[in-house]
């Protein structure tokens, strides 16, 4: 199955002192490469990395490897990245989430290797839910967690 990477796990694999990192690192490394995302999660991981020794050169490192494979054109799909923000305004949806949700959508049964419990929330076209790779951690709301065990759709990892 293809996995979808957002921005948190991103940082968190190269950032040894994030919560996540130990989870993050785990998780990464029972996954299959390559993973895929968007240029947006490029962005937003770049920007949270500049603070961190090497973070941007060890995130090239890994789309340079062919195991951080970036594959989404926003302008291809561009009214539905809107759309989407528009639906979810009240979250608020990101624009790299909006991506991220797009891209799972024309990848077919693709899995979302995410922090934000906000794709808790994001539904594909035909209010289809999301496939997710989260972690369990206090740091991870009770009530998220509770309503992914009562809709049965989410893979906590």
């Amino acid at each position: 199955m293809t996995v979808l990477v957002d921005t948190g796990p991103i940082v968190a694999l190269l950032n040894g002192r994030d919560n996540y990192h130990d989870w993050a690192k785990a998780t990464a490394a029972g996954l299959d490469a390559p993973v895929y995302t968007c240029e947006a999660v490029m962005a937003e991981a770049h920007h949270l990395l500049s603070g961190v020794h090497d973070g941007s050169r060890q995130l090239n490192a890994l789309v340079d490897s062919g195991r951080l494979h970036v594959s989404f054109r926003y302008i291809d799909y561009a009214r539905r990245v809107h759309e989407l923000m528009s639906k979810y305004a009240n979250v608020p949806m990101s624009f790299a989430d909006a991506c991220l949700v797009t891209l799972s959508e024309t990848l077919g049964d693709a899995r979302v290797f995410t922090i934000d419990e906000d794709f808790t929330i994001y539904r594909r076209k035909r209010n289809r839910r999301l496939d997710l790779i989260m972690p369990r951690s206090p740091l991870v709301s009770t009530a998220a967690r509770a309503a992914a065990r009562r809709s049965g759709d989410v893979t906590r990892a």
